[in-house]
């Protein structure tokens, strides 16, 4: 049995980040074609104004990636995105903003130049399995990483609320928490730090809206595994199709991704990758002083 804390989260040999709060990671697409924010940050001034907004607003770290993962998106060159997202992450850097820094992608050679370039952890959709030399660059880099199940690909995926039949069937807990196992050994195998690994349902991959639902609902089961959990459901479909009951636009989800958001803390997630930073630091700071009164207003310490 690890005796590995699972409110531990290694960035590196210096620098762990304890897990004692709602944490929160800002999102920062340098993509045209996001589903919520594309285009709207694409030079490195805009990603290092939008990074210093954020962490004004509250964010404990900035999540960034130059491919967009929403159903149907065009797949992007290791070249492109490493020329869409290394002069933002060393534009925010000269700006002085020390946030820890994830490059969400699933390709090694990104990885490994936005790490160089001051990032601090890779994001992976694909846990590993899209680019054989991702879990031994962490394991070599010995930083943070975050790996998330998908059911698909964004080519053969689906927004979660226009899947007639489910994408799986039967309990999509078992599925998720057994493939999370797996990817977390086999990092462990590569000479990843059990710490420095963060787990990821993948909400919205792969899922239709009723298997995200189960999928909150059962984040205890995945929190078995012994590491802390990434919640990612911001402006996501299937919170539009439970909160308005019909097709909407990405911006008129705030509402139902407040709410929940502050539902998956109370199952016990603990990190969020959001678009609102500030309403998301309101909510679940008032939220976590309800469900852990002797919380007080601790602060992430690393």
């Amino acid at each position: 049995m690890s005796d590995a804390r699972a409110d531990i989260w290694k960035l590196n040999h210096e620098r762990a980040i304890r897990l004692d709060r709602p944490f929160l990671v800002g999102i920062l697409n340098i993509t045209p074609d996001s589903f919520s924010d594309g285009g709207d940050y694409n030079t490195p001034e805009q990603g290092a104004d939008r990074a210093r907004a954020m962490l004004d607003a509250g964010a404990d770290a900035l999540d960034i990636g130059g491919e967009s993962t929403r159903p149907g998106a065009k797949r992007i060159s290791a070249d492109e995105q490493i020329e869409r997202v290394v002069p933002v992450i060393r534009a925010i850097r000269d700006a002085g903003i020390v946030l820890p820094i994830t490059i969400d992608t699933t390709l090694a050679q990104v990885a490994r130049a936005a790490i160089d370039a001051g990032a601090d952890a890779i994001n992976d959709v694909s846990a590993g399995l899209e680019d054989d030399g991702m879990l031994s660059l962490a394991g070599d880099k010995q930083c943070g990483l975050i790996l998330m199940h998908r059911e698909r690909p964004p080519k053969a995926d689906q927004f979660s609320d226009q899947y007639e039949n489910a994408p799986v069937r039967g309990s999509v807990t078992g599925r998720v928490v057994g493939a999370l196992r797996e990817a977390l050994d086999r990092a462990i195998a590569a000479g990843v730090d059990r710490e420095s690994v963060m787990l990821d349902p993948g909400l919205g991959f792969g899922k239709d809206v009723d298997q995200n639902l189960e999928l909150m609902r059962t984040t205890p089961e995945l929190l078995g595994l012994g590491r802390p959990v990434m919640s990612a459901l911001s402006r996501k479909s299937f919170v539009g199709r439970v909160s308005l009951g019909r097709d909407s636009d990405p911006g008129e989800r705030l509402a139902g991704t407040l709410v929940c958001s502050t539902l998956h803390l109370s199952f016990g997630a603990r990190v969020f990758r959001v678009h609102d930073v500030g309403e998301h630091r309101a909510a679940l700071d008032a939220a976590f002083r309800v469900l852990c009164p002797d919380s007080g207003n601790a602060e992430p310490s690393d």
